[in-house]
């Protein structure tokens, strides 16, 4: 059922626009459909009923499983055919069943980005001009918005969705079912509609393998910024300082400088 063409290994069934660029490496199962301007890396397996419209660039090592959408147009009513869009995703991804993500919009920076060694599973959403880090994990039916950026090791339990232009920061949590409407600092767990923070996300810190010093700080620096009563700003000044000696810190400091939506309380 397989037919090894000039340059690379695909099922009869499918059908790949000769514009495609795809390594010799690649496998895509029947009835996938690969548009032109779609790139695939070396390693890539691309199963059954896969619909990939470009431009798109997918790297190397990647698992795609049946029924998932990649590259389709944004779901945005300001886009107009602008043909200048992309969806970028990385190396070793592991992309489940009904995973839909669109390209960028050219009001958004026109790159939707998915790094590397993300755990994405079935249904979820990423919306045009998200970005997402490396090392995340997306349970079954989180959904992103339009403009959000997710950082390194995040991850979103099942059902959560996330506001536009949110952002949360690495090593962040949320609880299955959390609707977020603020921008989550990193290191923070949150759960709940609204979502609302719960502590640093302690369980998470322990797998990275962060020390039991570190840990502690970071729990100290999430009193300052919660328990303290005192202004983002007023908090910020006081991070630095403990930045001297922990520079885990750091992080939390340029992201609430950075925050534009507020961070959630």
């Amino acid at each position: 059922m397989y037919e090894k063409g000039y340059t690379h290994l695909i099922h009869s069934r499918a059908i790949v626009d000769p514009k495609a660029k795809i390594d010799s490496n690649v496998e895509i199962g029947p009835y996938t459909i690969i548009g032109a301007q779609v790139e695939i890396g070396a390693g890539t397996w691309i199963g059954p009923h896969v619909v990939i419209k470009g431009p798109t660039q997918i790297g190397c090592n990647n698992r795609i499983y049946q029924f998932a959408s990649l590259g389709d147009n944004p779901q945005d009513k300001k886009y107009s055919g602008e043909p200048d869009t992309c969806l970028k995703i990385g190396n070793n991804n592991e992309i489940r069943e009904y995973c839909t993500m669109n390209r960028g919009t050219v009001q958004g920076g026109s790159i939707t980005q998915i790094g590397d060694d993300n755990w994405i599973m079935a249904y979820t959403h990423f919306a045009h001009d998200c970005h997402v880090g490396n090392h995340t994990v997306f349970a079954n039916g989180a959904s992103l918005a339009g403009h959000v950026h997710i950082g390194d090791y995040v991850i979103l339990g099942g059902f959560t969705g996330v506001h536009q232009f949110c952002a949360m920061g690495a090593y962040s949590f949320a609880g299955a079912g959390s609707i977020i409407f603020k921008d989550v600092p990193p290191y923070i767990t949150v759960w709940g509609n609204r979502a609302t923070p719960y502590g640093i996300n302690k369980e998470g810190l322990k797998r990275h393998q962060f020390s039991s010093e570190t840990i502690r700080a970071l729990h100290e620096a999430y009193k300052i910024i919660y328990k303290q009563n005192l202004t983002t700003e007023q908090a910020i000044e006081i991070l630095k300082e403990r930045s001297v000696s922990h520079s885990e810190i750091n992080l939390l400091v340029t992201f609430l400088q950075q925050s534009t939506r507020g961070i959630v309380r």
